[in-house]
């Protein structure tokens, strides 16, 4: 046998030569923070990033110039190491950048592949009808959209829910605009707030929870000044909704399909999977998440297998087959993809820009001249201008020494601070896309101010309870 290792050996040196390289190659890092090659990854990042933010006025989708600012950063860093001698530093330091990627993506997919399923089954059409039909106020109904995305953006996410809450203002409040601006203000806080304290409802609180910067169950301790960042402005917000009740709805309740209240068991069982991954085998959650996949992917074969996800004949248009069933990797194909490959040159044009050094540029005067707890309140104020992504992932690459308190400030302001602005998340984008006319950047701007309050009540209380 040792013949064989040892054929085995020679030839990994020969095909993968990094390897042989790796460890000399990890501390090897010049910093190029003063050297034209670092200013123009900087002109590059800050260039992409521009046409990220005029994304709706571009019709560009965002992941297209972070993918190409991404290998542009990475060819000027591997050509100038070459040219200096130490070709393997950029690959080893890459290919770190690629695997943080690589957990992350497999984890997300998995859980946007859930909330295909489940919106394939009609549940959260169910919802959205069932909510329509109690013939609420409109004060009632703004602050049910509101609770409902505050306390379920921690199971799905906070771009999804905030979707569905707003189908439902839409659908009631055709006659009062007022009401759907205020309601899509209230739901963009809610579900940032749901999300800042669970490793499930922001991909920001996904990336400390993976990095083990905050165990599951320490994001628990956010839930009070969650709650605190959402009540405050929805409390003030609500004595400007206009009174009475919308027109009533007669249209029937949408039906749940067969299996979609088990595919809800089964996301909820993923979750319990990925946690248990975590705190008792010491495995990094994305395993979790793939065994739970195959939770999903066993239960898509017997739904199909006994009839459950054909189409209605009468639902079938013409040229279309049996290849209509439910069909799991439909539901995979239908991810955010651009979110995924947005989430791709984020990470690695930061990852370049934390390797030329400019992160540790950051992270001395963030956290060395400000101090941590002001720090932590500028990455919140930075996260309503700038994707909180990037932001969070330079926090995390610059690792500064903070205590518990301070990481636990860090993923609440990172989480809640996209809802000072409407351009500050994901939830406050897609709504201005889905309730245009009547959900613009003036109209949440008006109320950033009383946002502006949350934030800050939210902040004290974390600090007065969690220290």
């Amino acid at each position: 046998m040792k013949p064989l290792v040892y054929v085995l050996l020679a030839l990994s040196a020969v095909l993968f030569p990094s390897m042989a390289f790796a460890s000399e190659a990890a501390h090897q890092s010049i910093d190029l923070t003063s050297h034209w090659i670092g200013y123009t990854a900087i002109a590059i990042f800050v260039l992409a990033y521009t046409l990220v933010i005029l994304e709706e006025q571009l019709h560009l989708r965002k992941s297209k110039p972070v993918l190409l600012a991404a290998g542009l950063i990475w060819i000027l860093i591997a050509a100038y190491y070459g040219s200096n001698g130490m070709p393997h530093a950029a690959e080893v330091a890459i290919r770190h950048n690629f695997l943080e990627y690589a957990e992350l993506f497999f984890f997300l997919l998995v859980a946007m592949t859930y909330i295909n399923a489940l919106l394939e089954r009609n549940v959260f059409d169910a919802l959205r009808d069932v909510l329509i039909q109690k013939g609420y106020s409109y004060k009632a109904l703004f602050w049910i959209t509101g609770i409902l995305a505050f306390f379920i953006s921690p199971i799905a996410d906070n771009l999804t829910t905030a979707l569905i809450m707003c189908a439902v203002v839409l659908a009631v409040g055709k006659d009062e605009p007022k009401f759907i601006a205020m309601s899509c203000i209230n739901i963009v806080v809610g579900a940032n707030a749901g999300g800042a304290f669970s490793p499930f409802g922001d991909i920001t609180t996904l990336m400390v929870w993976q990095k083990g910067m905050v165990q599951f169950s320490e994001f628990f301790h956010l839930f009070l000044p969650s709650v605190v960042n959402f009540v405050i402005p929805a409390f003030i917000m609500q004595f400007f909704i206009p009174a009475g009740n919308p027109s009533s709805e007669t249209s029937d309740i949408t039906p749940i399909k067969k299996g979609g209240l088990t595919i809800v068991g089964l996301f909820i069982l993923t979750i319990l999977t990925a946690v248990s991954f975590h705190n008792f085998l010491h495995l990094p959650p994305v395993f979790g998440m793939m065994l739970g996949l195959a939770y999903l992917k066993f239960f898509g074969y017997y739904i199909k297998k006994s009839g459950q996800g054909k189409l209605n004949t009468s639902d079938v248009p013409a040229g279309r087959t049996r290849s209509d069933d439910f069909d799991i990797f439909d539901k995979i194909a239908k991810a955010e993809w651009d979110t995924l490959f947005f989430f791709y040159g984020v990470i690695l044009a930061v990852g370049g820009l934390g390797f030329m050094g400019y992160l540790g540029m950051a992270s001395e005067f963030m956290y060395g001249e400000l101090g941590a707890t002001n720090a932590n309140i500028l990455v919140g104020l930075l996260s309503a201008i700038v994707d909180n992504i990037p932001v969070m992932f330079a926090v995390l690459t610059m690792n500064p020494d903070m205590n518990h308190t301070q990481w636990l400030l860090v993923t609440l302001t990172a989480g809640v601070g996209g809802s000072l602005l409407s351009v500050g998340s994901a939830a406050g984008v897609a709504l201005m896309g889905q309730a245009r006319g009547y959900y613009t950047f003036f109209s949440h701007l008006k109320w950033t101010p009383v946002i502006a309050l949350g934030y800050a009540a939210s902040i004290y209380v974390h600090l007065l309870i969690n220290s």
